[in-house]
Protein backbone atom coordinates (compact mmCIF):
# COMPACT_ATOMS: atom_id res chain seq x y z
CA UNK A 1 0.00 0.00 0.00
CA UNK A 2 1.22 3.47 -1.17
CA UNK A 3 1.33 6.54 1.02
CA UNK A 4 -1.14 7.73 -1.68
CA UNK A 5 -3.59 5.20 -1.33
CA UNK A 6 -3.48 4.37 2.21
CA UNK A 7 -4.47 8.54 2.41
CA UNK A 8 -7.51 7.56 0.39
CA UNK A 9 -8.54 4.72 2.80
CA UNK A 10 -8.05 7.26 5.70
CA UNK A 11 -10.63 9.79 3.64
CA UNK A 12 -13.03 6.34 3.28
CA UNK A 13 -12.50 5.71 7.44
CA UNK A 14 -13.28 9.07 8.34
CA UNK A 15 -16.48 9.23 6.58
CA UNK A 16 -17.00 5.85 7.97
CA UNK A 17 -16.31 6.07 11.34
CA UNK A 18 -19.35 9.46 11.03
CA UNK A 19 -21.39 7.50 9.84
CA UNK A 20 -21.29 4.60 12.39
CA UNK A 21 -21.30 7.17 14.91
CA UNK A 22 -24.77 8.60 13.37
CA UNK A 23 -26.16 5.08 13.49
CA UNK A 24 -25.19 4.03 16.80
CA UNK A 25 -25.98 7.03 18.51
CA UNK A 26 -29.70 6.29 16.64
CA UNK A 27 -29.41 2.84 18.02
CA UNK A 28 -28.75 3.90 21.35
CA UNK A 29 -31.33 6.58 21.83
CA UNK A 30 -33.83 4.38 20.68
CA UNK A 31 -33.05 1.66 23.34
CA UNK A 32 -32.97 4.68 26.29
CA UNK A 33 -36.12 6.54 24.90
CA UNK A 34 -38.21 2.43 25.07
CA UNK A 35 -36.06 2.74 28.73
CA UNK A 36 -37.20 5.92 29.69
CA UNK A 37 -40.76 6.28 28.01
CA UNK A 38 -39.65 9.17 26.42
CA UNK A 39 -39.85 9.48 22.55
CA UNK A 40 -37.94 12.67 23.01
CA UNK A 41 -35.11 11.37 24.22
CA UNK A 42 -34.71 9.59 20.32
CA UNK A 43 -35.45 13.03 18.96
CA UNK A 44 -32.43 14.75 20.86
CA UNK A 45 -29.79 11.67 20.05
CA UNK A 46 -30.56 12.13 16.73
CA UNK A 47 -30.39 15.64 16.37
CA UNK A 48 -27.48 15.60 18.83
CA UNK A 49 -25.50 13.50 16.71
CA UNK A 50 -26.13 14.94 13.65
CA UNK A 51 -24.67 18.19 15.37
CA UNK A 52 -21.81 16.41 16.72
CA UNK A 53 -20.66 14.96 13.80
CA UNK A 54 -20.91 17.87 12.19
CA UNK A 55 -19.21 19.74 15.11
CA UNK A 56 -16.16 16.96 14.74
CA UNK A 57 -15.71 17.65 11.19
CA UNK A 58 -15.62 21.34 11.28
CA UNK A 59 -14.08 22.45 14.62
CA UNK A 60 -12.54 19.13 16.62
CA UNK A 61 -8.98 20.72 15.97
CA UNK A 62 -10.11 22.93 18.23
CA UNK A 63 -11.61 21.68 20.29
CA UNK A 64 -8.41 19.29 21.41
CA UNK A 65 -6.33 22.19 21.22
CA UNK A 66 -8.68 23.41 23.61
CA UNK A 67 -8.56 20.66 25.83
CA UNK A 68 -5.15 20.33 25.48
CA UNK A 69 -4.20 24.21 26.56
CA UNK A 70 -2.38 24.70 23.84
CA UNK A 71 -1.21 28.14 22.55
CA UNK A 72 -0.37 29.60 18.97
CA UNK A 73 2.52 30.84 18.03
CA UNK A 74 3.95 32.91 15.37
CA UNK A 75 7.29 33.58 13.17
CA UNK A 76 8.06 36.23 16.07
CA UNK A 77 7.75 34.73 19.29
CA UNK A 78 9.37 31.23 17.81
CA UNK A 79 11.24 32.03 15.02
CA UNK A 80 13.63 28.84 15.23
CA UNK A 81 10.81 25.94 15.77
CA UNK A 82 8.83 28.28 12.97
CA UNK A 83 11.58 27.72 11.02
CA UNK A 84 12.35 24.68 11.28
CA UNK A 85 8.51 23.69 10.04
CA UNK A 86 8.79 25.98 7.53
CA UNK A 87 11.71 23.74 5.65
CA UNK A 88 10.21 20.55 6.53
CA UNK A 89 6.86 21.92 4.97
CA UNK A 90 9.23 23.58 1.62
CA UNK A 91 10.61 19.98 1.20
CA UNK A 92 7.06 17.95 1.91
CA UNK A 93 5.15 20.64 -0.62
CA UNK A 94 2.41 20.98 2.21
CA UNK A 95 1.13 24.25 3.63
CA UNK A 96 2.39 25.38 6.63
CA UNK A 97 0.66 24.51 9.61
CA UNK A 98 -0.53 26.45 12.47
CA UNK A 99 1.91 25.92 15.31
CA UNK A 100 0.71 25.75 19.37
CA UNK A 101 2.61 25.31 22.08
CA UNK A 102 1.78 23.38 25.73
CA UNK A 103 3.01 23.89 28.55
CA UNK A 104 4.22 21.17 30.22
CA UNK A 105 7.81 19.67 30.86
CA UNK A 106 7.10 16.16 29.47
CA UNK A 107 7.97 15.73 25.62
CA UNK A 108 5.73 15.22 23.27
CA UNK A 109 3.46 16.17 20.16
CA UNK A 110 0.53 15.82 17.87
CA UNK A 111 -1.07 17.07 14.53
CA UNK A 112 -4.21 17.84 14.34
CA UNK A 113 -6.93 19.55 11.78
CA UNK A 114 -9.44 18.14 8.92
CA UNK A 115 -6.80 18.41 5.68
CA UNK A 116 -3.33 20.10 5.12
CA UNK A 117 -4.87 23.59 4.32
CA UNK A 118 -6.07 23.58 7.98
CA UNK A 119 -3.31 21.30 9.91
CA UNK A 120 -1.85 22.06 13.15
CA UNK A 121 1.26 20.64 14.79
CA UNK A 122 1.03 21.01 18.54
CA UNK A 123 4.49 20.35 20.57
CA UNK A 124 4.96 20.49 24.26
CA UNK A 125 7.87 23.02 25.77
CA UNK A 126 9.42 20.00 27.36
CA UNK A 127 9.81 18.18 24.02
CA UNK A 128 11.59 21.81 22.50
CA UNK A 129 14.31 21.85 25.15
CA UNK A 130 14.64 18.11 25.56
CA UNK A 131 15.70 17.16 22.03
CA UNK A 132 18.53 18.62 19.96
CA UNK A 133 17.68 20.26 16.72
CA UNK A 134 18.31 17.37 14.66
CA UNK A 135 16.01 14.71 16.96
CA UNK A 136 13.11 17.24 17.08
CA UNK A 137 13.39 17.86 13.05
CA UNK A 138 12.51 13.76 13.07
CA UNK A 139 9.12 14.41 15.17
CA UNK A 140 8.37 17.54 13.43
CA UNK A 141 8.87 14.99 10.22
CA UNK A 142 6.97 12.59 11.87
CA UNK A 143 3.50 15.39 12.63
CA UNK A 144 3.51 16.66 8.79
CA UNK A 145 3.18 13.11 7.63
CA UNK A 146 0.31 12.42 9.39
CA UNK A 147 -0.61 15.89 7.64
CA UNK A 148 0.41 14.90 4.34
CA UNK A 149 -1.02 11.24 4.45
CA UNK A 150 -4.44 13.16 5.35
CA UNK A 151 -4.80 10.87 8.42
CA UNK A 152 -5.75 13.35 11.11
CA UNK A 153 -9.03 14.28 10.37
CA UNK A 154 -10.02 10.31 11.36
CA UNK A 155 -8.14 10.70 14.59
CA UNK A 156 -9.54 14.34 15.31
CA UNK A 157 -12.88 13.20 14.79
CA UNK A 158 -12.33 10.23 17.25
CA UNK A 159 -11.66 12.37 19.89
CA UNK A 160 -14.91 14.39 19.88
CA UNK A 161 -16.77 10.74 19.20
CA UNK A 162 -15.47 8.83 21.99
CA UNK A 163 -16.66 11.58 24.10
CA UNK A 164 -20.13 12.03 23.06
CA UNK A 165 -20.59 8.17 23.43
CA UNK A 166 -18.98 7.77 26.74
CA UNK A 167 -21.39 11.34 28.37
CA UNK A 168 -24.55 9.62 26.62
CA UNK A 169 -24.08 6.06 28.88
CA UNK A 170 -22.51 8.01 31.91
CA UNK A 171 -26.02 10.26 31.88
CA UNK A 172 -28.22 7.30 31.74
CA UNK A 173 -26.44 5.47 34.37
CA UNK A 174 -27.47 8.75 36.37
CA UNK A 175 -30.63 8.54 35.83
CA UNK A 176 -30.70 4.83 36.46
CA UNK A 177 -28.97 5.40 40.14
CA UNK A 178 -31.53 8.35 41.19
CA UNK A 179 -34.22 6.14 40.54
CA UNK A 180 -35.35 6.96 36.73
CA UNK A 181 -35.98 3.24 36.00
CA UNK A 182 -38.11 2.41 38.96
CA UNK A 183 -40.90 5.39 38.16
CA UNK A 184 -42.38 2.78 35.42
CA UNK A 185 -45.74 2.00 35.35
CA UNK A 186 -45.45 -1.85 34.57
CA UNK A 187 -49.48 -2.52 34.63
CA UNK A 188 -49.50 -0.30 30.98
CA UNK A 189 -49.07 -2.19 27.93
CA UNK A 190 -46.42 -2.95 26.82
CA UNK A 191 -44.57 -3.53 29.57
CA UNK A 192 -42.67 -6.49 28.67
CA UNK A 193 -41.25 -4.65 25.66
CA UNK A 194 -40.16 -1.61 28.06
CA UNK A 195 -38.64 -4.30 30.83
CA UNK A 196 -36.92 -5.54 27.98
CA UNK A 197 -35.56 -2.31 26.76
CA UNK A 198 -34.75 -0.82 29.85
CA UNK A 199 -32.45 -4.16 30.69
CA UNK A 200 -30.49 -3.56 27.36
CA UNK A 201 -30.42 0.39 27.89
CA UNK A 202 -28.38 -0.81 31.28
CA UNK A 203 -26.06 -3.11 29.31
CA UNK A 204 -25.63 -0.44 26.30
CA UNK A 205 -24.77 1.70 29.19
CA UNK A 206 -21.96 -0.59 30.37
CA UNK A 207 -20.71 -1.31 27.08
CA UNK A 208 -21.10 1.77 25.00
CA UNK A 209 -17.47 2.66 26.63
CA UNK A 210 -16.00 0.01 25.89
CA UNK A 211 -17.07 -0.15 22.56
CA UNK A 212 -15.97 3.58 21.92
CA UNK A 213 -12.54 2.66 23.52
CA UNK A 214 -12.43 0.12 20.71
CA UNK A 215 -13.43 2.45 18.09
CA UNK A 216 -10.52 4.43 19.05
CA UNK A 217 -8.06 1.43 18.87
CA UNK A 218 -9.85 0.38 15.49
CA UNK A 219 -7.77 3.23 14.25
CA UNK A 220 -4.89 1.53 12.61
CA UNK A 221 -1.59 1.47 14.08
CA UNK A 222 -0.28 1.09 11.14
CA UNK A 223 -0.58 5.25 10.61
CA UNK A 224 1.98 5.73 13.17
CA UNK A 225 4.24 3.10 10.99
CA UNK A 226 3.67 4.96 8.07
CA UNK A 227 3.97 8.26 9.68
CA UNK A 228 7.53 7.28 10.84
CA UNK A 229 8.56 6.02 7.31
CA UNK A 230 7.25 9.19 5.33
CA UNK A 231 9.49 11.29 8.25
CA UNK A 232 12.02 9.33 6.71
CA UNK A 233 12.00 10.17 3.35
CA UNK A 234 11.47 13.69 4.14
CA UNK A 235 14.41 14.22 6.34
CA UNK A 236 16.71 11.43 4.71
CA UNK A 237 17.96 11.18 8.37
CA UNK A 238 16.10 7.76 9.90
CA UNK A 239 18.41 8.13 13.30
CA UNK A 240 16.72 11.27 14.11
CA UNK A 241 13.31 10.12 15.13
CA UNK A 242 14.67 7.02 16.19
CA UNK A 243 16.38 8.90 18.61
CA UNK A 244 13.56 10.73 19.30
CA UNK A 245 11.29 8.46 20.02
CA UNK A 246 13.71 6.42 22.65
CA UNK A 247 14.00 9.48 24.20
CA UNK A 248 10.53 10.69 24.51
CA UNK A 249 9.65 7.10 26.00
CA UNK A 250 12.32 6.80 28.54
CA UNK A 251 11.04 9.78 29.87
CA UNK A 252 8.97 8.86 32.93
CA UNK A 253 7.07 12.32 33.25
CA UNK A 254 3.00 11.62 32.37
CA UNK A 255 2.27 14.45 30.04
CA UNK A 256 -0.69 16.21 32.19
CA UNK A 257 -2.07 17.87 29.48
CA UNK A 258 -3.08 14.24 27.62
CA UNK A 259 -6.71 12.45 28.38
CA UNK A 260 -7.75 9.10 27.31
CA UNK A 261 -9.94 11.16 24.68
CA UNK A 262 -6.33 12.55 23.16
CA UNK A 263 -3.71 9.73 23.71
CA UNK A 264 -4.14 8.70 20.36
CA UNK A 265 -3.05 11.60 18.55
CA UNK A 266 0.46 12.06 20.45
CA UNK A 267 3.68 10.40 19.09
CA UNK A 268 3.88 8.33 21.99
CA UNK A 269 1.96 7.13 24.86
CA UNK A 270 1.47 10.05 27.22
CA UNK A 271 0.92 8.21 30.10
CA UNK A 272 3.78 6.55 31.64
CA UNK A 273 4.20 3.63 33.92
CA UNK A 274 0.93 2.23 32.58
CA UNK A 275 1.24 -1.69 31.24
CA UNK A 276 -1.68 -2.24 29.04
CA UNK A 277 -2.66 -5.08 26.99
CA UNK A 278 -1.46 -4.78 23.55
CA UNK A 279 -5.04 -5.01 22.19
CA UNK A 280 -5.88 -1.42 23.66
CA UNK A 281 -2.80 0.54 23.10
CA UNK A 282 -3.22 3.27 21.30
CA UNK A 283 0.36 3.09 19.68
CA UNK A 284 2.93 0.38 18.32
CA UNK A 285 5.37 -0.13 20.48
CA UNK A 286 8.33 1.89 20.60
CA UNK A 287 10.73 -1.36 20.21
CA UNK A 288 9.09 -2.12 16.88
CA UNK A 289 9.04 1.69 15.83
CA UNK A 290 12.53 1.71 16.25
CA UNK A 291 13.43 -1.20 14.67
CA UNK A 292 11.86 -0.22 11.60
CA UNK A 293 13.53 2.72 11.36
CA UNK A 294 16.86 1.89 12.07
CA UNK A 295 16.29 -0.90 9.54
CA UNK A 296 14.97 1.68 6.64
CA UNK A 297 16.52 1.24 3.48
CA UNK A 298 16.76 4.74 2.01
CA UNK A 299 18.88 4.93 -0.69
Amino acid sequence: MTIYTQADKNTRLTWLYITGFLVFVMGVGYVFAGAMRNSLILYIAVAFSIGMSFVSYWWSDKIVLAMSSAKEVTHDNAREIYHLVENLCITAGLPVPKIYIIQDSAPNAFATGRDPEHGVICLTTGIIAKLEKAVLEGVIAHELSHIGNRDILLSTVVVVLVGFVTLLADWFRSWTFWGGGRSRDNNEGGGQLQLILFILAIVLSILAPIAAVLMQMAISRKREFLADASAVLLTRHPEGLARALEKISADQEPLEAANRATAHLYITNPFKGKKVSSFFMTHPPIEERVAALRGADIK
